[in-house]
């Protein structure tokens, strides 16, 4: 008597990630573009009150100021334009991400601003002049670098807050690029307030002002430079990256134990590698379903993450 042959098991269904995930990505990078939209305003506002400060004046100061302004403002368009190209999905191309777009843009900008402050710091060292103001100026004219300086700083507190809301280290180093832009303002109000005071030797104030400024320039430039080249060429992440990761894992049931993480940040991508360790007696199958809640688990806590590769491994008490 023959028996039939019993049914071979279905493949389970995958453990996906809630469908929120997507959409808080796409929420995430609306706040970004807006909260940088409001910071491309305000420098808009300081570069056009400085320009006429300029006019005014003729000062070297405020004008290195309003044109290291304006390379900000074509440095953030650019860093908005390649968040939202960095957003798109893998293709076939790209199998992990558009995220390198990011920090791509943000070397050219540090390269960009270098060499402009350079361009700058040159054209102030071999200008002639002759050390007084051809014309006195008025030191009421300080008040608007003063003002600058002020916008700028609480700019810069509103990106930082929604920088580390959103966990976004481009916001963050943008949010501290505010501040360094307040300081800069800051020098030009008190080179203009100087020059403005002392008209004698105000040309040698203002002119010692606009070469600091334009060295303020190119070390923003180079710093810019080593932090995008620091995730081009996959450089480690914070550690809080790490802990968070291990902590997540460690708190899906079923895994015992997390060996090894290792993380890779390129502007709004990461992309997660983790050894979890099971219990040995447990099937394949079960090993399966707990590393896909695994990778589920860290994409829902850190919708950043566009993919988790899980590796399972035993685990015995005391092997390490």
């Amino acid at each position: 008597m023959s028996t039939s042959p019993s049914p071979a098991p279905a493949f389970p269904d995958p453990v996906e990630p809630a469908e929120t995930v997507e959409l808080r990505r796409s929420l995430r990078t609306r706040r970004l573009i807006g909260v940088s939209a409001v910071g491309i305003g305000v420098r808009v506002i300081v570069v056009i009150a400085e320009l006429l400060v300029v006019r005014a004046t003729g000062s070297a100061t405020v004008l290195v100021d309003a044109l290291a302004t304006v390379a900000d403002i074509v440095g953030s368009l650019v860093i908005v334009a390649a968040i939202k190209f960095a957003e798109r999905p893998p293709d076939d191309d790209h199998p992990f991400g558009h995220g390198r777009f990011e920090p791509l843009a943000g070397l050219q900008l540090g390269l960009a601003m270098t060499v402009l402050g350079a361009a700058l710091a040159i054209e102030q060292l071999t200008a002639p002049f002759s050390g007084g103001l051809e014309t006195a100026w008025s030191p009421w004219l300080a008040a608007v670098p003063l003002a600058a300086a002020a916008a700028l700083a609480l700019t810069g507190r509103l990106v930082l807050r929604h920088g580390r809301r959103e966990r976004s280290t481009a916001l963050v180093a943008e949010a501290y690029h505010y501040r360094v832009d307040a300081v800069t303002s800051l020098c030009a109000a008190v080179g203009l307030l100087a020059a403005a005071s002392l008209p004698a030797v105000g040309g040698w104030v203002d002119r010692a002002g606009a070469i600091a400024l334009a060295g303020m320039m190119i070390y923003l430039g180079v710093e810019a430079c080593r932090e995008n080249l620091h995730q081009l060429t996959d450089g480690i992440p914070e550690d809080e990256h790490f802990d968070r990761v291990r902590q997540i894992a460690a708190d899906v049931d079923g895994v015992l134990e997390v060996e090894k993480v290792q993380i890779q940040c390129a502007g709004p991508d990461a992309h997660v590698d983790i050894d979890i360790e099971v219990d040995p007696a447990e099937t394949v199958a079960d090993a399966h379903r707990t590393a896909q809640h695994v990778r589920a688990a860290i994409v829902e806590a850190w919708p950043t993450v566009r993919d988790v590769v899980v590796h399972v491994e035993p685990f015995y008490e005391g092997d390490h």
